[in-house]
């Protein structure tokens, strides 16, 4: 038997290799027919930008880009969507041109397509990888049904600062939780062959630093020293290449004074270097022509210039690659070598996809109409949002609801919003398709409920390139919000950020509920103070009053197209809450940028004296920590048991989770490490390892985790992965804070 696996293992492997080289051939044979401007019109990337089913473009540049596919000078296109759009489209590339090459064509699918997915900050606090990459998979099902082959997902950096709007988009602060997301997204976009027709190309993003944005001001300068640049910003980056990812983007930042699209540091030693990556890099939006406006690049042509020879493979919408790429070679200040390298990267992809062999197979009109909007696709996607909100406070036990015999008001702004709970970045998503708070509580009938919603949260509807307009004046519904509030056995206040507050450009200087929402929360707890308070938002807030008033505190993020189903399954019981918080809630402003990781000063404190490090009108402890989420069940941790393998440098942690309550429930058991001593400072506390168990009311389940090198090492400040002997703490709990702790010597 064990011959017979050895065999079908090598088989497989075999079968990969020379597929790779066939392709490696078939790229070679293309390249040498190539001109080296077809070489660099594979390099360049537009948006869409007429209707290919209406009447050519004659002139203008439309007319331009319209050549320039005729004439095989576009490797790809974004924002074309739709089997018949995009047939039509690479018609007009293989068709046309010489050699009749086939446009990729790519579109942001970030969480779901048409049908819209919690948003991924969302995601990542169900820890649940299994849900994460079928959320994945669904997207890409939809997303290749509409012709599509490529998404700019996932995105990997690591953010510590709630004010920046992206965090929405990425896994949280901390890197071993986000290198697992990373590696499941792409599995779930990819599949296990990048050729079928329901898988599409991943990219790994922003490579790199773009989530250590100064003050949280989106496109801003990131200055970080080298120890977290290996050890926290990198990591997802590597776990998404060594999972297969087909492309990276990079950044629009500077790290350390360079943008990251002309960083041959990052791109060409780290990325194509040293972990030899053989997939391509594509600029970010116009990114190669800012780094003139950064000041690093003279004028576009020294840009495409400095970008080329970093190791940017596509300019995406800058086009400045299309302009000067071949008067710098034909000039001897650009290798060749360089263009061709590039132009291989992105041949390769296509091949990859099988678009040589059938350039049309994912434009399938039938099978566009069965697939987007599947009933089965919402269902997982309403079950991907009951596992994404986290309990943050319940005291007294107001949750879950009785349902029956109650009296409750719903209001707030978001109460009954179809719109706002899809979030942003949700391009394939249609307005008014969310399920909103109003219409799943409804699903509940057995008790009364009277609707109120106090305020709008914004004066008009708002375009995705628009900064949401918040209503700071209009106070016309709170009264009959107060109304509706007084006598009522529960009030259900739905209160948080519109969908586009967060996400790109959306960075906010104040983290409390927008507008006159604090104000619409404080006059219903003058009358009723029995408030569930669910909050949806794309980002940590700072809500300190309402944890020091409101009795129970739901974060319900932006969830998607089956919110209010969600929503109400978890405020009635039906479902148990179960997530844990991928990012720290901060008390104040004051405290941002905020994390759990963080290094010990030599004045840690308390101390009587004045003289160490802390604030002194605020604590430094955060509202909510990171990995905190509470349960209607009750867990307690026993027996924590940690064996040191000495000659393995590593250790066995066993650990007894149980469920001290009447109520079957998941636990999320995290384990982390603290690392005395070492040539390079150690965090107080790490993420290491942790294990979504569900336990039966009354259950009780060991716990066991296998920590090694790679667990107890870290990277020092040349890139280079070390583990050094020493003294560790060991701890597991429910959270980052409190738990069992055992300290070995190794």
């Amino acid at each position: 038997m064990k011959n017979t696996v050895f065999i079908f293992l090598v088989s497989i492997l075999f079968t990969a290799q020379t597929v790779a080289q066939n392709y490696d051939k078939q790229v070679d044979d293309l390249l040498k027919k190539m001109t080296l401007e077809e070489k660099i019109g594979q390099m360049n990337q537009y948006t869409g930008f007429f209707d290919i089913t209406g009447p050519a473009p004659m002139d203008g540049d439309s007319k331009v880009k319209y050549d320039d596919i005729k004439s095989g000078r576009v490797g790809s296109m974004l924002n074309v969507r739709g089997a018949k759009q995009i047939r039509e489209m690479q018609k007009l590339a293989v068709e046309n041109s010489r050699l009749g090459i086939p446009i990729v064509f790519a579109m942001d699918v970030i969480h779901g397509h048409k049908t819209v997915f919690p948003i991924p900050l969302a995601e990542a606090a169900s820890w649940d990888m299994e849900a994460i990459e079928q959320g994945a998979r669904i997207a890409a099902i939809e997303a290749s049904a509409e012709g599509l082959h490529w998404t700019f997902a996932p995105m990997v950096d690591i953010s510590r600062d709630a004010r920046w709007g992206r965090v929405m988009e990425g896994g949280g602060e901390d890197p071993y939780l986000g290198s697992q997301i990373a590696a499941a997204r792409v599995k779930g976009f990819q599949g296990t062959d990048l050729s079928a027709t329901n898988t599409i190309a991943a990219c790994a993003k922003h490579f790199a630093g773009y989530g250590f944005a100064e003050a949280g001001k989106d496109y801003n300068t990131s200055d970080v020293g080298t120890s977290t640049l290996y050890n926290v910003i990198l990591p997802p980056f590597k776990a998404a290449a060594e999972a297969g990812v087909a492309s990276f983007m990079n950044s629009f930042n500077t790290l350390n004074g360079i943008p990251a699209t002309g960083d041959r540091f990052l791109q060409r030693d780290i990325l194509k270097g040293s972990w030899n990556y053989d997939g391509m890099m594509v600029s970010d939006w116009g990114s190669i022509g800012e780094m003139v406006p950064h000041g690093f690049a003279k004028d576009g042509r020294h840009a495409a210039l400095l970008a080329a020879q970093a190791g940017s493979d596509m300019d995406m919408e800058s086009h400045l690659y299309k302009v000067h790429l071949a008067e710098l070679v034909k000039s001897g200040e650009l290798d060749e070598k360089l263009i061709d390298d590039a132009a291989r990267r992105v041949l390769l992809l296509k091949y990859k996809l099988g678009l040589f062999d059938d350039p049309y197979k994912y434009s399938d009109e039938l099978r566009e109409k069965e697939l987007l909007m599947h009933p089965d696709h919402i269902a997982t996607a309403t079950e991907m949002a009951k596992k994404s909100i986290v309990l943050l406070k319940n005291d007294n036990k107001l949750l879950p609801l009785a349902k029956s015999g109650k009296s409750i008001a719903l209001i707030g702004p978001l109460s009954d919003d179809k719109t706002s709970p899809l979030g942003n970045w949700r391009l394939a998503g249609d307005d008014g398709t969310a399920i909103s708070v109003l219409e799943g509580l409804k699903k509940y009938p057995n008790n009364t409920l009277q609707h109120a919603k106090g305020l709008n949260l914004i004066g008009e509807r708002i375009q995705f390139v628009h900064e949401v307009e918040i209503n700071t004046d209009d106070r016309t519904g709170i009264t009959e919000a107060v109304a509706a509030a007084r006598g009522k056995d529960v009030v259900v206040m739905v209160l948080g950020e519109h969908g586009y507050q967060s996400g790109e450009g959306r960075s906010r200087a104040h983290l409390g509920l927008p507008g006159l929402q604090q104000e619409l929360l404080e006059a219903v707890y003058e009358v009723n103070q029995n408030i569930v308070l669910v909050l949806m938002n794309g980002r940590p807030l700072a809500i300190d009053w309402a944890n020091e008033n409101i009795p129970a505190i739901v974060e319900a993020w932006q969830l998607g197209i089956g919110s209010g189903d969600a929503i109400a399954s978890v405020l009635y019981g039906d479902t148990n809450p179960s997530g844990k918080l991928p990012m720290t809630f901060p008390k104040t402003i004051g405290q941002v940028p905020i994390y759990y990781n963080f290094m010990n000063t030599g004045r840690p404190g308390p101390i009587e004296m004045v003289f160490w490090s802390h604030y002194i009108d605020e604590t430094n402890a955060p509202l909510y920590p990171f990995g905190h989420g509470l349960s209607y069940a009750d867990f307690s941790y026993s027996d924590l048991n940690v064996t040191s393998k000495a000659m393995l440098n590593g250790a066995k942690v066993s650990v007894n989770v149980t469920n001290n309550s009447t109520v079957d429930g998941h636990e999320v058991v995290q384990l982390y490490i603290r690392d005395y001593f070492a040539s390079v400072v150690r965090p107080i506390k790490e993420l290491k390892a942790f294990e979504k168990v569900f336990l039966k009311a009354g259950e009780s389940k060991t716990i066991l985790f296998d920590l090694g090198e790679d667990e107890l090492g870290f990277y020092n400040n040349q890139g280079k992965f070390v583990f050094e002997k020493g003294k560790f703490d060991i701890m597991v709990g429910g959270s980052s804070m409190g738990g069992l702790v055992k300290t070995i010597d190794l």
